[in-house]
């Protein structure tokens, strides 16, 4: 009787262990090869309605960065990859028959986050009109908002909100979305809205940003530069709205998005002279991964993206993520958290302890899938496998970085390699870093063959060279 009495509590012990972040991804999670598309779809929702819908505002729709009951901080960045991987559930939810309904609700989800978005935007209006007048950190769109009311959260003095690549990619997603069936703009005054965005973005090439880091020089010492990755961003924006009817299917000749092809020509050589840097400072940054492959797909030029891949590779790999870029204090511990910029020639202080960041094994992953790369598909898969964790609930949580410990700097300085680095706590008391979740759910819907990359990709931003063909622009359905 005592045996059988203890039986569930020992069970419940071995739960609670197996549930530690610090526990790597156990082989007994695996399910087996011959599950049936409902029985692993149903895993999916369950994961991300577990770690990412549960978060979203109900609201605005948007995501906050930290899932704390305490952070109302929604980032624009941040969200539009939350929206991505409940769209490409929902993507591979249109696949049967019988959804129970998940179909419409992980849709409409990701509709309230991109219309969340628009909100926010739409609220600085004024801003827009400044931005296109003078371009400069003063006048631009914020890129962080409450996520609870939209409002404002940091004055442009307190936070570096001009960040291009954040604005191109909504504008991405926007097309990519309602290509794909959903129906996100709804009148006259949100398509004048739209269509101005996109002459804010069309002048990227001569506008200093802050880039997707959001510290400008790799000094951190508040100035701007020129970015390759907010460049590739805007033009991959351009390119996939221009000429594209926001109504979708059911759109008229004023429903229609026009793009200045003169400034996309100088985006477009502007990023090719600017590649394989990043910009003045940064030789080369693990930010150029979704530029020039997903989700923007912005160098058309093969020889070119390999260049940029293979030098990323070479100078940021590590074994628990790629780093940043090289002397990145980020979360370091001799980085001083009192101070927002750093002192002149601070930067050597960092040099060898940079964190290592996960979620770019995963960017690693997809675009193995989109260039038909199984090899590096399995390689990066085998490098996150160890570094990622489960919840109690057994669904993967990925840490937003790897850093060495204080007492390590000096060894791990000495020589670089040697000391073992520790997770964040993402993942620990339910502080989950969203956007490393959103990315591997779409990532593991695309290795698992739930949804191809067309399914993701509806207006073929990436086609294979042996694809490639003059297409003719798109116009008015009338």
């Amino acid at each position: 009787m005592a045996d059988t009495a203890n039986e569930p509590l020992s069970e419940r012990r071995k739960l609670r262990k197996l549930g530690s972040i610090y526990e790597p991804l156990k082989l007994s999670i695996l399910h087996r090869e011959d599950e049936p598309l409902w029985e692993k779809l149903d895993r999916f929702y369950s994961a991300v309605k577990s770690t990412i819908l549960n978060y979203q505002s109900p609201t605005t729709g948007l995501f906050p960065v930290k899932t704390c009951s305490t952070c109302k901080e929604a980032k624009v960045r941040d969200s539009l990859y939350c929206a991505a991987s409940i769209w490409a559930l929902a993507l591979a939810y249109r696949r049967i028959d019988d959804d129970m309904g998940r179909t419409h609700e992980l849709e409409h989800s990701a509709i309230k986050c991109m219309r969340g978005i628009m909100y926010c935007y739409m609220r600085q209006s004024d801003k827009v009109e400044n931005f296109k007048q003078d371009p400069s950190p003063s006048t631009c769109l914020h890129s962080i908002f409450n996520v609870d009311t939209g409002d404002e959260v940091y004055p442009y003095k307190e936070y570096n909100h001009l960040q291009i690549d954040a604005l191109s990619l909504f504008l991405l997603y926007l097309v990519e979305m309602i290509c794909s069936g959903l129906q996100i703009i709804y009148n006259t005054d949100e398509v004048s809205f739209i269509q101005n965005l996109v002459f804010c973005v069309e002048r990227a090439y001569r506008v200093p940003d802050f880039g997707m880091w959001e510290r400008g020089s790799k000094y951190n010492n508040g100035s701007t530069e020129l970015h390759s990755s907010s460049v590739g961003l805007a033009k991959a924006a351009l390119e996939a709205i221009n000429g594209f009817n926001l109504f979708g299917n059911q759109g008229c000749s004023w429903s229609v998005i026009f793009v200045d092809l003169d400034a996309h020509n100088r985006n477009r050589q502007t990023l090719c002279s600017l590649l394989p840097r990043e910009s003045r400072s940064h030789n080369t940054d693990s930010a150029l991964l979704p530029c020039i492959s997903y989700p923007a797909f912005a160098v058309d030029d093969d020889a070119l993206y390999s260049q940029t891949l293979d030098k990323i590779v070479r100078k940021l790999k590590g074994k628990y993520g790629f780093k940043r870029f090289l002397r990145d204090g980020f979360r370091t511990a001799n980085e001083d958290k009192n101070r927002r910029h750093y002192k002149p020639a601070e930067m050597k202080l960092f040099d060898g302890i940079e964190c290592e960041f996960p979620i770019f094994y995963i960017y690693m992953m997809i675009d193995g899938v989109f260039r038909g790369n199984p090899d590096q598909v399995k390689e990066y898969q085998e490098l996150l496998q160890a570094v990622i964790f489960q919840s109690f609930e057994g669904h993967a949580v990925i840490p937003k970085y790897y850093h060495v410990p204080a007492d390590f700097v000096e060894a791990e300085q000495k020589k670089h390699g040697s000391q073992k680095r520790f997770p964040s706590n993402s993942g620990r008391d339910g502080m989950l870093f969203l956007w490393g979740q959103a990315l591997y759910n779409i990532a593991k819907l695309l290795v698992d063959g739930l949804i191809s990359p067309k399914d993701i990709d509806p207006i073929h931003r990436y086609v294979p060279r042996q694809d490639q063909r003059n297409v003719s622009m798109r116009y008015s359905n009338q």
